[in-house]
């Protein structure tokens, strides 16, 4: 009653969904203790023999259920960030706006949280004018904890000394559907976090979940809401949505529901044309492919690809305008730069990538002289070749360019002088002599 009324009083919408509790036993489900990291699984006895709660929760459960490898394995708990740095050897206490506890153990760390809350009235938690939360540092019950979590696929909590599985939400059910379901009201949800419309689109794009219904007006109608977010956090969701192995589903939902505006605006005017489209789902599959592989990704090179058709526009403009083949270039990176600055700035551990693939490219024309070999020893020689090969995959170059540079590359270097193209020099034009 008392929480009713205060609820009511401040603000605090009620959830669509009501926690009820559901207790798998192992023949319920398909987990298993043995495909918990030992290191979690120490952490979680830890916590268990001195008295504490503790699951594995989250995404490694929701994996685990999908027949997919964990990245990593988050622990919850109801011992405070204090109690659990005293329990556990090398941990620390990071963050500020909710304390979490890191713990390293040999090549992984498990993060272990405390249980969180509600205190909408509490000094504790506080929203902005748009009713998202500022701080929230509120440690609460484990029922609690399931219910401040976002969708019900991540609100799974998974004992692996007793093999237990507990469920509030239906999650194994939205699992099994795949469905992509908020916990709560969707509209005060992403209110309370805006990234949660990142979020969504990622879960539905990477799990391959259907979004709910009582989600789609809500993520076309509230992308404003990012505005107020920090650009730090906007651009890390961004790489999430770009890394996550589904980045061609994830730009497209972008799309389908205007969120890219909020990210990546410039996409717009290249929605239209087919041979662009072609050029980025290319970059993006490749980038899916690469990861599905488990080989490494290099974020700036994708960047490069996303933006290198507005690039490729204003260099050609500039140039056919009178402004040389280098300062047409280099003016036409800056200003497509300038201008994606206004919604979301690439940081610098970036943008000075892009610019360097970018630059490089013209170069790649050139197959006479020294000038190959000395392209073969510049420190960005590889990421320029390689997108040098998306391009003319795409059509965006010529097959052949991307062919020659192969050839020279795999050729031992008493060959490749026989590679060269010989370079045809323009007759000049005699001077007439005045008479």
């Amino acid at each position: 009653m008392i929480r009713r009324f205060l609820n009511k009083v401040f603000g605090q919408k009620p959830h669509r969904h009501s926690a009820k509790l559901h207790a798998l036993t192992a023949s319920q489900h398909s987990l298993r203790p043995q495909a918990i990291s030992p290191c979690a699984l120490r952490v979680i006895k830890t916590l268990q023999e001195n008295g504490f709660q503790a699951y594995v929760v989250g995404g490694a459960v929701r994996d685990l259920l999908l027949q997919k490898s964990p990245k990593d394995f988050d622990v919850a708990t109801n011992a405070t960030p204090e109690q659990i740095r005293r329990l556990i050897r090398r941990s620390r206490i990071i963050g500020r706006r909710f304390q979490i506890i890191h713990v390293p153990c040999h090549d992984e760390i498990v993060e272990v949280t405390t249980f969180r809350g509600h205190a909408p009235h509490d000094h504790h938690s506080q929203t902005d004018e748009h009713g998202r939360l500022t701080r929230d540092n509120v440690f609460g019950s484990l029922e609690e904890d399931a219910t401040r979590r976002d969708f019900t696929a991540n609100a799974l909590f998974y004992d692996p000394v007793h093999n237990t599985l507990l469920d509030y939400f239906s999650g194994t059910k939205d699992i099994a559907a795949r469905r992509l379901v908020m916990i709560g009201d969707p509209v005060h949800r992403f209110r309370e976090d805006p990234v949660r419309l990142l979020r969504a689109i990622r879960f539905s794009a990477k799990l391959g979940f259907t979004l709910d219904a009582a989600l789609i007006a809500p993520l076309r109608e509230l992308g404003n809401l990012l505005a107020p977010i920090p650009e730090s956090r906007l651009f890390d969701e961004l790489l999430k949505l770009l890394l996550s192995g589904q980045a061609r589903s994830c730009l497209e939902l972008l799309h389908q529901f205007g969120l890219h505006t909020h990210l990546l605006p410039h996409l717009d005017s290249l929605w239209t044309n087919p041979d662009h489209v072609h050029f980025i789902t290319l970059a993006l599959d490749n980038t899916d492919g690469r990861l599905q592989d488990k080989k490494p990704v290099s974020p700036g090179f994708l960047l490069a690809a996303l933006f290198w058709p507005s690039v490729q526009i204003l260099w050609q403009t500039r140039q056919a305008q009178g402004e040389p083949l280098y300062p047409a270039l280099f003016g036409a990176m800056e200003a497509v730069l300038d201008e994606q600055r206004k919604t979301l700035p690439i940081p610098h551990r970036f943008d000075g990538t892009m610019k360097e693939i970018w630059g490089l490219q013209p170069r790649f024309e050139q197959r006479s002289g020294q000038r190959p070999s000395r392209l073969l020893e510049h420190p960005r020689f590889r990421a320029g070749y390689d997108f040098l090969l998306l391009r003319a995959a795409s059509g965006n170059t010529t097959p052949e360019l991307g062919v020659w540079w192969t050839t020279f590359l795999e050729a031992d270097p008493d060959t490749r002088p026989s590679l060269l193209v010989q370079e045809t020099r323009k007759p000049r034009s005699r001077r007439r002599r005045s008479p």
